[in-house]
């Protein structure tokens, strides 16, 4: 297995310094079969991201099952998260549920799925706008009495929530969509994460491959659930391909790919704030793995950075199909 460095998310969550995001063990993003699925993950693995993220609604659990082939093996070596909260649906159209009952079954159905008698990390995907946090991480609190759990995390969670929560029970992380296209995060959620000492895993640090050499608009099939977010319906694709153009000369610039020059502004970025990160990139293919893992090492100097801080602000289309779905709805005015 080959060493990646470890950082501590929270107070004693030791986890890979970069994860991988395991969606992509689902078609979502393309269609894969199982026997690749596994291929993928365990060579990740193999190759020492071996903090592994997924959730109940990924594939409708079948992020989970394929999951449970690789560590039915190798419990020991991964630590692994997973989420509840998101139910049902297609994207654009699924319920939130953070009852204490639904915390219960849902944790049940997972570790069912997966084969194992906990999880080290169990995010709410989404926080209940009906549920108050603290009832929701409470009911979470006792899954880790009953250890079923080991560390609490949210994701998309607003600053407010997060202080809340945190009040309640530790929280070990916060997930949050984070990438140098998509800096939302910045104005009050990773701050008040960097406060509390809380870590941060950032999701579609890639921009859901749009930000790598060999994204293609032509790429999105029948089934992709990229044209649900506004930055690939067509017109903004057509709209941003200059940025893209412009991001991937900066990239080459500096002897990277887009991919891993992606991944190095969020450790770099990281590092000035002062917070602990994990990314979590996911990817159907291995090769995607190994270009991936130079980048943990690399932090970009002060003109680079300073050269990429204002690309987010170019783009065109919001990073999610509804703001309110995510952190950002802490930072709308009116």
């Amino acid at each position: 297995m080959t060493a990646i460095d470890s950082i501590r998310l929270g107070d004693d969550l030791v986890v890979s310094a970069l994860g991988y995001g395991a969606m992509s063990l689902s078609d979502v993003y393309g269609p894969v079969d199982d026997e690749t699925a596994l291929a993928t993950l365990t060579h990740a693995v193999d190759r020492g991201l071996t903090f592994v993220d997924t959730a109940n609604i990924y594939g409708a659990g079948r992020s989970e099952r394929t999951i449970s082939r690789l560590i039915a093996m190798r419990r020991d070596d991964i630590v692994l998260a997973t989420k509840f909260g998101i139910d049902g649906g297609r994207i654009g159209r699924r319920g939130i549920r953070g009852d204490a009952a639904y915390v219960h079954e849902q944790i049940d159905a997972s570790l069912q799925r997966l084969g194992t008698d906990h999880v080290d990390l169990y995010y709410q995907h989404r926080v209940d706008p009906n549920v108050p946090i603290e009832e929701t991480v409470g009911a979470m609190a006792e899954l880790v009495a009953a250890g079923k759990v080991r560390h609490l995390g949210l994701s998309e969670a607003t600053a407010d929530e997060i202080r809340r929560a945190h009040a309640v029970h530790p929280i070990a992380a916060v997930q949050t969509e984070w990438s140098v296209v998509s800096r939302d995060v910045e104005l009050s959620v990773v701050p008040t994460v960097a406060e509390l000492g809380i870590g941060f895993v950032p999701y579609s640090p890639l921009s859901r491959a749009w930000l790598t050499d060999g994204f293609a608009p032509e790429q999105i099939g029948d089934g992709d659930g990229r044209p649900k977010f506004p930055r690939f319906l067509p017109e903004n694709l057509a709209a941003n391909a200059p940025l893209r153009a412009d991001y991937l000369s900066i990239a080459a610039r500096h002897d990277l790919t887009g991919a891993q020059l992606a991944l190095a502004w969020l450790y770099t970025r990281a590092d000035a704030i002062g917070v602990s990160i994990a990314p979590i990139p996911g990817s159907r293919f291995a090769a995607h793995v190994d270009e991936w893992i130079p980048a943990v090492a690399v932090r970009l100097d002060a003109a680079a950075m300073q050269e990429l801080d204002g690309v987010a602000g170019r783009i065109a289309g919001n990073r999610s199909f509804d703001p309110n779905w995510t952190s950002q709805r802490g930072d709308l005015v009116g």
